[in-house]
């Protein structure tokens, strides 16, 4: 076989090739195991903002992926234009949370081994990938993080709210403090023994403590 051979395509050879059976199975391969995906991101989700429309790109993404990788397998003239058609897409979608990068790769890599005749591999790795996702995101997390904004009124006020909250919480520490006319307002990141919070109750029942606001905590912002 010579160079140019390689190369030799017409439309007819490309017809006569194309298995229906081989696309469907991988089609529908694909289409099960991004189920599962769906499924284990739904399980494994800490937020309460659920996004169905993003969780359907799970299983959009690995169909599409399957048709394209067996598409390319399977001429190398249109591996070569699918190259260069792909290097100038860019996507611009926000990711919310870094684990959803996870979920986006793992329906992409399931559309690249099926498209490759790799079945017993994607199901094998989708299984594996699944039951690690679910042990380490339904681990009990007691010692949540918060963000506790008070308003004291004098400096008395501020030395009873901060002894409450040292004996209530396992760890504290002031990330700033305003002093104004008005009293003292304090912004303190701590993380409880266990999930109760009922130490902001105790520390507006103080005197001259005006408000106390718990906020839900996870290192990325603060509101």
């Amino acid at each position: 076989m010579s160079f140019n051979d390689i190369f030799k395509s017409s439309f007819l050879e490309n017809v006569s090739s194309f298995s229906v059976l081989d696309t469907l199975l991988g089609l529908v391969t694909a289409l099960v195991i991004s189920l599962f995906i769906f499924l284990i991101y739904k399980k494994t989700l800490t937020g309460v903002m659920y996004s169905s429309g993003f969780a359907l790109t799970f299983i959009g993404m690995s169909l599409v992926t399957t048709l394209v990788i067996m598409a390319v397998t399977s001429n190398v003239v249109l591996s070569l234009g699918m190259v260069g058609a792909l290097s100038i897409v860019r996507f611009r979608t926000a990711i919310k949370e870094p684990v959803e990068i996870v979920f986006l790769f793992w329906s992409l890599a399931v559309g690249i081994v099926i498209g490759a005749g790799m079945i017993p591999l994607a199901i094998i790795g989708s299984v594996i990938i699944g039951i690690i996702m679910l042990i380490f995101a339904n681990r009990k997390i007691h010692n949540n993080p918060y963000i506790l904004v008070m308003s004291c009124r004098n400096e008395k006020a501020e030395e009873s709210a901060l002894s409450v909250l040292k004996s209530n919480t396992e760890h504290y520490i002031v990330k700033s403090k305003t002093i104004t006319q008005n009293g003292i307002e304090l912004t303190a990141e701590l993380r409880t023994k266990d999930i109760s919070t009922n130490f902001v109750n105790r520390i507006t029942d103080l005197p001259d403590v005006d408000n106390a606001t718990l906020v839900s905590y996870n290192g990325e912002y603060m509101s």
